[in-house]
């Protein structure tokens, strides 16, 4: 009986294990000083030392990294470029994914288990030989320029890799059905009935879509676009296989600090400063969602 008591405290354990403590633990190292040590920071708390080494432990943290992020424009750019590029792209899958996922559900019964499993065929390979694959189709002597120069369309080979052109394509096409998904869950629950009735009083078909089927749509869709974009912030291999090294975003800034200059304190620093530009969105959107509610009441 003890165990059945205990089994609601597992999710809490659980986030409490593998999301909170990792949290303080990089938010602990972002106030740390890169060192030439094991670990590669200090102070490292010494729990022998008591009170004394609680004293000094706490005295030598400070706000370092932080006035770095702040004060280099490479930081600042980098976060304002993964923004641009995660909600440019973000933009595009709803263009692209509204009507795919409203075309399914409006098709046929029998086909849509086919136009799901459509969607999620890419989820079969490996995310990593996916983007390789973009690789091939849109280096200048690739599948893409290649068939645009035998078509006659261009004279010479498109430059598009190494590009935030192909940074956008590679996001949008990895991220589509994240997008679609929700899209087509929320679509294939409203009642037809009323974009029937919609259609007697006169509407025209575009009519309907915007006034009775997009409304409707929104928690899909602002579903969807959290989906995307919040992974999208911090991404870092499209970026760094599609991008080239113009390519400013967190996620390649922030495997660069760790990686190559060892510096896990900035890394650290980054880490939090990409959580914050992640969550911020979620918490506007669901106090979105609370006055939206409060509104319909």
């Amino acid at each position: 009986m003890r165990l059945v008591r205990l089994l609601p405290l597992l999710p809490y354990l659980w986030l409490g294990a593998f999301f909170l403590l990792p949290f303080i633990i990089t938010l602990k190292i972002s106030f740390s000083a890169a060192a030439t040590a094991q670990p590669p920071y200090l102070p490292v708390l010494d729990w022998s030392a008591g009170p004394v080494g609680w004293a000094y432990f706490l005295e030598a943290l400070d706000f370092a990294n932080y006035e770095t992020l702040a004060g280099d424009s490479l930081y600042r750019d980098a976060a304002l470029s993964s923004l641009a590029l995660a909600a440019a792209a973000t933009l595009i899958l709803v263009l692209i994914g509204l009507p795919i996922a409203h075309a399914m559900a409006r098709a046929p019964g029998r086909w849509q288990p086919a136009l799901v499993a459509l969607v999620i065929v890419p989820f079969w390979t490996s995310f990593l030989i996916r983007i390789y694959a973009w690789i091939a189709i849109l280096k200048p002597e690739g599948l893409l320029s290649g068939a645009l120069m035998q078509l006659g369309l261009i004279a010479s080979p498109l430059e598009i890799m190494n590009t935030q052109t192909a940074v956008l394509i590679g996001l949008t096409y990895a991220y589509l059905p994240f997008m679609v998904l929700p899209l087509y869950a929320v679509l294939n629950r409203l009642d037809p009935r009323l974009r029937e009735a919609a259609a007697d009083l006169g509407a025209s078909p575009a009519r309907v879509f915007w006034t009775v089927t997009l409304p409707l749509a929104r928690p899909g869709l602002a579903a969807g676009a959290l989906l995307c974009f919040i992974p999208m912030v911090g991404e870092f291999i499209i970026p760094d296989l599609l991008g080239g090294s113009d390519t400013l975003m967190l996620g390649r800034v922030l495997w660069s600090e760790f990686f190559s200059n060892r510096d896990w304190p900035l890394a650290s620093a980054v880490a939090i400063l990409l959580i914050v530009l992640v969550v911020g969105p979620v918490v506007l959107f669901r106090e979105a969602e609370a006055r939206r509610e409060e509104a319909g009441k």
